[in-house]
This record gives structure tokens, sequence and C-alpha cells, in this order.
């Protein structure tokens, strides 16, 4: 029986982008976009979700694009910023799981640095029985090992385990796991998902 639900945070549970801030720092649309792709890239944040200090990642890419300072300091400077709540349509499904006693876990790629401001900021995080932060455990998704992490440190069986990320790359590894992993796309497809596996009882 799948009973154990495990989700991702972002952009599944909690609306995250850094365009919320860089929307406030450019006049233009296509510099911020400029700056998004060629500086403050997804491959040198996804370091800090897995373990690299902020300190580090900021040094090194001010030593690269030194005409860009200011800017690339917003991002860890003004980060709560990037963070503009939670999807208030998930969040209903979550608490669905919650009144149906389903036992709750996150594995997130989050800075460990910055995973503790945004717990801080919404209290759904203390809906989850258990959470494993990639940048705590310095690997990230979808990253095998961080998935047996999950499940060791929780005393998790993978064949009791549904696993929900919009990651597609996070969703076939968790699968090679023997996790049934559900590709997030929105909360009435997760429902109904979530219904078929008994987890959730039919809307009337």
């Amino acid at each position: 029986m799948r009973d154990i639900v495990v989700f991702d945070f972002g952009g599944v549970l909690f609306d995250w982008n850094p365009r919320y801030l860089y929307r406030k720092l450019f006049e233009r649309e296509e510099d911020m976009e400029a700056f998004l792709r060629d500086v403050t890239t997804d491959a040198w944040n996804a370091k800090q979700d897995a373990g690299r200090p902020w300190n580090e990642a900021i040094a090194e890419l001010v030593q690269r694009h030194p005409e860009h300072e200011a800017l690339i300091r917003a991002y860890r400077e003004r980060w709560p910023e990037t963070l503009a709540g939670t999807i208030p349509e998930t969040v209903a499904v979550l608490h669905e799981l919650k009144d149906a006693d389903a036992p709750l876990y996150g594995l997130t790629n989050w800075s460990q640095e910055t995973f503790p401001i945004a717990r801080s900021m919404h209290r759904e995080f203390d809906l989850f029985d258990g959470i494993l932060v990639s940048g705590e455990e310095g690997m990230a998704k979808p990253d095998p090992r961080i998935f047996q992490r999950l499940l060791d440190r929780f005393n998790l069986p993978a064949e009791r385990v549904v696993f929900i990320d919009d990651n597609r790359a996070n969703i076939e590894a968790a699968a090679k796991l023997g996790l049934h992993a559900i590709h997030f796309t929105d909360a009435n497809c997760l429902r109904k998902e979530l219904v078929g596996l008994g987890l959730l009882k039919e809307r009337a």
C-alpha cells in the first residue's frame, strides 16, 4: 500500500522565483532575463542547494562579473523577496492528507542558509513529520543518494512512498528506487492521482 507522501517544496507547495526580486531591480525584462541566464544561473544556484556556502558563491560570481556586484549580492541579501508565498491549491491538498492521517515528509533542494528563513515564514512546514534539506546533506536531487538517505533517515519503505515533484529528472530518479513518483503539474491533477491511490476520497 502506498500510504506515505513525500513532497518537493519549490514549484509544488511554495512559489519561489528569483524574478520576483529582480523585476524590482531591472527596468527592462530582457535585461533581467539576460542576467539570470548568464550571471546568476540555475547551475550556480544549484551548488548552494547542494551545500556550497553563500559567501563563497557570491565571491566567485563577483570576481567573474564585478560590474554586477550589487545585483549579485542582492540574490542573498534580499532572498526573502524571491519567495512569493505558498501555492494555495496544493497546500489545500496537503491539509487534506494531514487530516487523513497520511505520514508526510519533505525532500527539497534548498540551501541550508535560506531554508530556515522560509521555514520561519510559513507554518505549513510544521505539517511534516520530517524534512530532508539538500543543502544540509551536501547532495541534491536527482542524485539517487539523497532519495536513499531520505528513506534511511526516516525509516521509510520505498514500496509505501508516493513522491511528488515538478522536476521530471527528480521523478525519474525516484521511480528507479521504487517510489511511486508523481510528476506535479497542478493541484487538481495531483488530487486525482492521490484519489486513485486511495490516499484521498472523491469529492461529493
